[in-house]
């Protein structure tokens, strides 16, 4: 029986994992931003009529009440979905500049 040969051929040196890693996060950034986007506008839409107090937030999209006699907030949005949208806009953000980093020193060689 023979060994096996060895690998001799060298892998690209193209970024694709990075790519990958990029486009699964802008997917979650995407969807978070509709999310956000549907509570502060769709759900949220007649809670101006109703509140002598509305809070609007452009980034992320929000629209809250903020009642001054008990101190309570209605209409905000999750914590754990603003969360995941700032870390998903975090590292798409940084995966992409590392992926054309890489793709930019590799073609000038």
């Amino acid at each position: 029986m023979t060994p096996p040969e060895p690998d001799t051929e060298a892998r690209p040196e193209r970024p694709t994992l990075l790519w990958g890693v990029s486009l699964a996060s802008a997917g979650v950034l995407l969807i978070t931003w509709a999310l956000l986007w549907l509570n502060a506008y769709a759900i949220n839409d007649d809670l101006p009529n109703t509140c002598q107090n509305v809070r609007r937030q452009s980034f992320p999209p929000e629209v809250t009440c903020a009642s001054t006699a008990g101190g309570s907030v209605t209409g905000g949005s999750a914590g754990w979905l603003e969360a995941l949208f700032f870390a998903s806009l975090v590292v798409t953000v940084l995966t992409t500049t590392m992926a054309v980093a890489i793709a930019l020193a590799t073609r000038k060689r």
